[in-house]
């Protein structure tokens, strides 16, 4: 279908989300479709979900490792946001049957204790604005058929978002460099990857940063409280039922997820 009527896209995602069925790529049928047009996209699918009572509790961004760029062609990242339902602890049971495709990424998680808000926000400010940071673990999903996402698309689909766990522990900033922050994946108990902070745009502060300034081209800020999660550490990783997860973060301590069949 065309993407002339975003809110029509829009509605063909929703109901995505809702089946389990994915759809078939927007650039399909029109490869001229870009950034603007899958944020338009965003945009009205937020807007159904927040009227089924959702909540928005940050945002991710992604496409911030080199690699993500070269493999969907772009030179910068994209975001989108964090849903309160789709926030777990550290530790809990995540069912498979809440996914499509899914895929698993250990982040660096920024929690917000100021707001913070674009344009000309620097990365001394993404700091002074930080509570703290924490090991963290992204389940990617896309509700686009075998992942055959361009930019349009993912942008549309909320960043190809699926769910996150998060640790209790938040780590003040203080005299950490975030560059430096060494982590190792493990899959039950099986080394699965490592990554470093400087993965995520060479530095996760930049992330933040960024983040700010682009949402404050559009007039939305960052809250405090807000999660900010700052892109993989790693290649993702494939799922499957009974996987447990464990992300060793340098400085953060560990997070870890059970992937259920429920």
């Amino acid at each position: 279908m065309p993407i002339a009527d975003p809110a029509a896209a829009a509605a063909v995602l929703y109901e995505a989300r809702r089946t389990g069925v994915p759809v078939q790529p927007f650039t399909d049928n029109d490869p001229g479709l870009g950034l603007a047009d899958g944020y338009a996209v965003q945009e009205h699918l937020v807007r159904m979900l927040l009227a089924d009572g959702e909540r928005i509790v940050g945002y991710k961004v992604g496409l911030t490792s080199r690699p993500m760029q070269q493999m969907i062609g772009v030179s910068s990242p994209d975001y989108g946001p964090v849903l309160a339902s789709t926030v777990y602890p550290s530790g809990a049971d995540v069912p498979l049957s809440r996914f499509i495709q899914p895929r698993i990424e250990a982040e660096i998680v920024f929690v917000l204790g100021e707001r913070l808000a674009g344009p000309g926000v620097s990365e001394a400010d993404a700091r002074r604005a930080t509570a703290g940071v924490a090991a963290s673990m992204e389940i990617i999903d896309s509700r686009i058929t075998g992942w055959r996402i361009k930019l349009a698309d993912t942008v549309a689909d909320l960043a190809s978002a699926g769910a996150a766990a998060i640790s209790s522990r938040i780590v003040p900033l203080a005299g950490m460099d975030t560059r430096l922050i060494g982590m190792v994946l493990t899959r039950n108990g099986e080394l699965a990857d490592t990554g470093a902070g400087a993965a995520a745009l060479g530095n996760p502060l930049t992330v933040v940063a960024w983040l700010a300034n682009t949402l404050g081209g559009h007039g939305v800020a960052l809250e405090p409280g807000h999660l900010v999660m700052t892109g993989s550490l790693h290649a993702a990783v494939p799922l499957a039922a009974g996987d447990v997860f464990r992300a060793e973060f340098d400085r953060l301590g560990p997070v870890t997820v059970r992937i259920t069949g429920d």
